[in-house]
């Protein structure tokens, strides 16, 4: 066995350690491509500590976007700064455990927060977008990411003359309660913003689902899906961007979900506006 005869052999290459008699993976040179856990090497049977820890790092981070408490107060007042409107409401889940375990807890709202959804909506009259920022399965994201996303999106809205309600910021959210919120408000579209269950690379991946015409009766079918809002992923204002596109070409032909393809090209998407 080879016995190497300075420290620079044993130093990290991309991530896997050159040992002795050991070499990097052969696939090492595509992790610049990936965070995905690949060609991390090993020494025997087992993996590398490095990779190990870095591991249970990115586990912890994972369990902390779930578990983290959601700051809504502070979501309202980055919108205020913004000169955005919000309306802070909360599904029947009540708290982290019981939204957790009870899923449907989370796709409904509280009736007190229903009532005064109902109070409130004749004085907002009937509008094109209702955007609903809520925490989802990743509080990391919605406080990262939700903020920046909507901004960059009514923006978009009020250059094109969209009426939009007041953000909603829904603690405790599950995708399907963008339905009940957009039928009673009599909105003509939902988008949410919500946290994606993180995955063991992205704690701060933050999702778009829209609706058109949202009705309790509605059902995944009916809704679009933008993920990975994120700077590492799609930017929240390319993600805006995209929302947007798929917005007008909803209001086009009348419908939303799997009736309405995703057809944006990477130049337009890209491309000046």
């Amino acid at each position: 066995m080879k016995v190497p005869n300075s420290d620079s052999e044993n130093a990290p290459v991309n991530g896997a350690h050159k040992l002795a008699g050991i070499n990097a993976d052969p696939w090492v040179s595509l992790r610049k491509f990936t965070n995905a856990r690949i060609a991390l090497g090993r020494t025997g049977g087992s993996q590398l500590t490095q990779n190990v820890l870095e591991f249970r790092l990115a586990h912890a981070r994972a369990k902390d976007a779930v578990l983290s408490a959601f700051d809504v107060k502070k979501t309202a007042a980055e919108l205020e700064k913004l000169g955005i409107k919000s309306l802070a409401l909360e599904s029947a889940a009540g708290d982290k455990s019981n939204y957790l375990m009870n899923p449907d807890s989370g796709r409904i709202l509280s009736e007190h927060s229903r009532l005064a959804l109902k109070e409130y909506a004749p004085k907002l009259g009937k509008r094109d977008v209702a955007i609903i920022i809520s925490d989802g399965l990743s509080a990391t994201a919605a406080a990262i990411n939700a903020v920046p996303a909507a901004k960059a999106l009514i923006a978009r809205l009020d250059a094109a003359q969209w009426s939009v309600y007041p953000v909603i910021i829904a603690s405790f959210g599950r995708v399907k309660l963008q339905d009940e919120i957009g039928e009673i408000l009599g909105a003509r579209h939902t988008v949410m913003l919500v946290g994606e269950r993180p995955g063991l690379g992205a704690p701060d991946s933050l999702s778009c689902y829209f609706t058109y015409a949202p009705k309790t009766s509605c059902t995944e079918a009916d809704r679009n899906c933008i993920s990975n809002i994120r700077p590492a992923g799609l930017p929240p204002q390319l993600a805006a961007k995209k929302i947007f596109l798929m917005l007008k070409e909803s209001v086009r032909l009348g419908l939303s979900g799997v009736g309405l393809k995703d057809n944006i090209s990477e130049d337009t998407l890209l491309g000046a506006d």
